[in-house]
């Protein structure tokens, strides 16, 4: 069922809950035979938005995983957004629609809102996300350069040795039965040499040990790369991109990002799937421990997503999906340092940093943000709005400067390190990664809408002007 009314944002928290619930008594159509009716015993429904939802914007609200003929009304503050107050009902399948128009003037942020529901009774709290909005600017600044690549890039690496970067690609869910890993040429971003992902033994699904994160070794000539859909990572040749070495199921679960310190032979990759962050000797090719971070927020577990590596002052730092916090390891000893909050930062995952100016530069997803934290105090020094969906970001050493990309936007924004925007660039469809190669360059990698989307798959080469 859809339906179109105002969205009127005006109270939030505890005090909004109370007030929805309480104007939402008999009046609201759906029916109060007793108070303290049988609750839904197992209730599992939710309630999301379609898309990128921004002011001035509208918003469809779908509702999955509800019984077959619940009712439903959904509030925001005082205000009911079912028109007239007349309750939704949960389709043979579960699920019902409504579209909301929100207003021009809506603040950026997390917008609860309230979920009543009857036949059984339930309630929940369920986040919209309404992101900023911020303009396209400074493309002037920049000199760019893009090439089209294959289907469902992840992640590029460079390697300063053999001024090359390399690019993991892979393509839709399990069984994954198109992966590749690229190398380039970094000056004219063409295709050098490519490799297939191999299966995975024993399955007969064509399943195969799909490449996403990605990072070089220049000392021993090796890519690392993470499986992530096998709980892994793997080696290949940097020459011929040849498997050197697939590390066993479950090794990282759900690893995401790899990082590789060549100096001391080490290599480390994120397990979200734990609260932990793996360690190989990467000249033995064996892992050596599990570096398991634990969370300072009572009852919460830290989930590490991206790496950046500090090899000159031996330090390595990651953000945790699940709490608003940032580690530092000691890469001498490989133990945690320290756990750091990140006020500000909803659902952090990507993490570069400034070893020379002691700047941490962390975005989140559900806030839109970047943060950039002093080192030594802890404390955050400027909290950017940079666009729907921010996810990865690198910093340019040489610029002094930090591109973000923001997946939902499709935009790059530059920040620099006083937190101003220096300018917002068009980042094509979906925006997924983002790296520096010290020399003034950063490389950006996109996904695509579909098979037909010209400004889809591509790596850009961004260079300040003089």
């Amino acid at each position: 069922m859809k339906s179109h009314i105002a969205f009127l944002a005006q109270r939030s928290g505890f005090a909004a809950l109370a007030v929805a619930l309480a104007v939402l008594a008999p009046a609201s159509g759906i029916a109060q035979t007793a108070v303290f009716s049988a609750p839904d015993p197992d209730f599992g429904g939710r309630v999301s938005a379609a898309g990128v939802v921004t002011p001035g914007s509208r918003a469809t609200l779908r509702g999955m995983a509800f019984k077959p003929g619940q009712t439903v009304i959904l509030s925001r503050g005082d205000a009911v957004l079912n028109p007239g107050g007349t309750p939704l009902t949960a389709d043979e399948k579960g699920a019902f629609e409504l579209t909301i128009d929100i207003p021009a003037d809506a603040a950026p942020g997390q917008h609860p809102i309230v979920v009543k529901v009857a036949n059984p009774d339930a309630a929940i709290v369920s986040p919209l996300k309404v992101s900023p909005v911020v303009p396209l600017s400074g493309a002037d600044k920049f000199a760019s350069e893009s090439r089209k690549l294959v289907r469902g890039l992840y992640q590029v690496a460079y390697s300063p040795k053999g001024n090359a970067l390399f690019v993991t690609s892979a393509v839709g869910r399990p069984p994954v039965k198109e992966s590749k890993l690229l190398r380039l040429n970094a000056e004219t971003l063409a295709t050098e040499a490519e490799a297939d992902a191999k299966p995975v033994a024993g399955r007969e699904d064509g399943h195969l040990h799909a490449v996403y994160g990605v990072a070089v070794d220049d000392a021993e000539g090796n890519v690392w790369a993470t499986t992530t859909r096998d709980g892994s990572v793997a080696v290949f040749r940097q020459a011929d991109l040849s498997l050197v070495k697939q590390f066993e199921a479950d090794a990282v679960p759900h690893s995401r990002d790899v990082a590789v310190d060549a100096e001391r032979g080490r290599a480390y990759a994120s397990a979200v799937g734990e609260n932990v962050i793996a360690v190989f000797d990467a000249k033995k090719l064996e892992k050596v421990k599990d570096i398991e971070i634990a969370s300072k927020v009572r009852g919460e577990k830290f989930t590490p997503t991206s790496l950046a590596l500090d090899v000159a002052n031996h330090k390595l730092y990651t953000v945790s999906l699940s709490t608003a916090e940032a580690a530092v390891i000691d890469t001498k000893t490989d133990t945690v340092e320290k756990v750091l909050p990140l006020p500000g930062a909803k659902s952090a995952i990507g993490v570069a940093v400034d070893g020379a100016g002691n700047r941490l530069y962390a975005v989140s997803q559900g806030g839109d943000n970047l943060l950039i934290v002093d080192l030594e105090s802890g404390k955050v020094l400027h909290d950017v709005k940079t666009g729907a969906g921010a996810i990865n970001v690198a910093f340019d050493p040489v610029s002094k400067q930090a591109y973000v990309v923001n997946r939902g936007a499709g935009t790059v924004t530059v920040v620099s390190p006083e937190g101003e925007i220096v300018a917002n660039l068009d980042g094509g469809s979906f925006p997924n990664h983002v790296v520096a190669d010290g020399k003034g360059h950063v490389f950006v990698i996109n996904k695509a809408r579909g098979e037909n989307d010209a400004s889809g798959d591509r790596i850009t080469r961004l260079s300040p002007k003089s």
